[in-house]
């Protein structure tokens, strides 16, 4: 279920003890294990930069592979903006057939094929009338169109739709699905809902998923956050009910619990996250991975997290909060491809963030 945005004050009575502000940095917080701000640690935020406005819910960034713009989508109003490094926002198009449900479904997430330059294939993940689709269309760096159905039959809802794709190192499509508001799904090997997916680019399951199916693992709630490390792993942030949101690291077959458990626990066959937080500390929509650090994006925590992978082990260090409550909700990170930086898009024109249409943009954090 949504969340509503912190107040003002409230995001304040979060932030413990303040660090020792970094120019251009906004305020900083470690998490109770750590209370001094790291020093000469790579990727660290040192600066951050607005890049576009007058957004309304911008919900997924990709970049194509050269680095020469990113697609950006809109949830409500299924349009999908070409924006370049310096911010110049051009409409490219909108996705056919889509639909909202009044929360948070809609046009989620999109992902550019890594051969882009010779096929010109972009994947979307969207709400249509039956429910969650993943679709195919062809982008030639101007506009879209195309439209081919992928996977259908993600059951959607008005919470809980999950909504992310990435591309694998493998070549493959990874998604995110919601448990529809409907816990039993999340456990149910046969149902596409409250999974991690796993397909081919023609819209078929993946050789060598564990189920022989499309699902790659099992037990999440609403999964939003998904990136690969510099090893090829698969780090994964998802929303958890009222006590315990999750960052765990993904491997095909596991089962990470929801709804038995919420964070960590000792029931026998359930996976435990890497990583939680209190629901009014993170609410995490999407996470990236650059310098081996996941950053996270919070929307009801209005911060980004900064949780470094401990070498190539499968442990993460302290976490460490950036921006607390100085840009609202933080719905998407993504690593700017060959430079270091990342993108933050915010998500303050929705019924949680309760600013007007227009209100959202995308900012530039500067890694020292």
């Amino acid at each position: 279920m949504t969340r509503r945005a912190l107040t003002a004050g409230a995001a304040l009575s979060l932030t413990g003890l303040l660090l020792t502000g970094v120019p251009g940095l906004g305020t900083a917080r470690a998490d109770a294990a750590d209370t001094t701000a790291p020093a000469a640690v790579a990727g660290v935020p040192t600066g951050v930069t607005p890049i576009t406005t007058g957004l309304t819910v911008p919900w997924g960034v990709g970049w194509l592979p050269d680095g020469s713009h990113s697609l950006v989508t809109e949830r409500d109003d299924f349009r999908v903006w070409k924006v370049t490094p310096d911010g110049a926002k051009t409409q490219v198009g909108t996705v056919p057939n889509s639909q909202t449900t009044g929360g948070e479904g809609g046009l989620m997430g999109v992902a550019v094929d890594p051969g882009w330059a010779t096929n010109r294939y972009v994947y979307f993940m969207h709400t249509a009338a039956e429910g969650n689709r993943i679709a195919r269309m062809t982008y030639n760096g101007t506009s879209l169109s195309g439209y081919t159905v992928l996977l259908q039959g993600i059951s959607k809802a008005r919470y809980h739709n999950g909504g992310r794709l990435a591309f694998g190192p493998d070549g493959y499509l990874y998604a995110t699905t919601g448990d529809a508001q409907n816990t039993a799904l999340a456990q149910d090997r046969n149902s596409l809902n409250g999974k991690i997916l796993r397909l081919t680019t023609s819209g078929q399951p993946a050789p060598g998923n564990p189920f022989g199916n499309y699902v790659y693992s099992l037990g999440h709630r609403n999964p939003q956050g998904l990136a690969f490390d510099r090893n090829g792993r698969l780090w994964e942030a998802e929303f958890g009910n009222s006590r315990f949101d999750e960052l765990n690291l993904i491997k095909p077959g596991a089962n990470y619990g929801w709804p038995t458990c919420e964070g960590t626990c000792s029931t026998a066959g359930m996976t435990n996250p890497k990583k939680t937080w209190t629901t009014g500390e993170a609410s995490p929509s999407a996470i990236a991975i650059a310098d081996n650090v996941v950053y996270m994006a919070a929307l009801r925590g209005e911060r980004l997290w900064r949780i470094p992978i401990e070498g190539d082990t499968e442990n993460v260090g302290t976490a460490t909060a950036y921006y607390i409550g100085t840009y609202g909700r933080l719905r998407t990170v993504v690593k700017v491809p060959g430079r270091e930086q990342l993108w933050l898009a915010t998500t303050n024109a929705d019924a949680n963030g309760g600013e007007p249409d227009g209100a959202d943009r995308v900012l530039r954090v500067t890694l020292g």
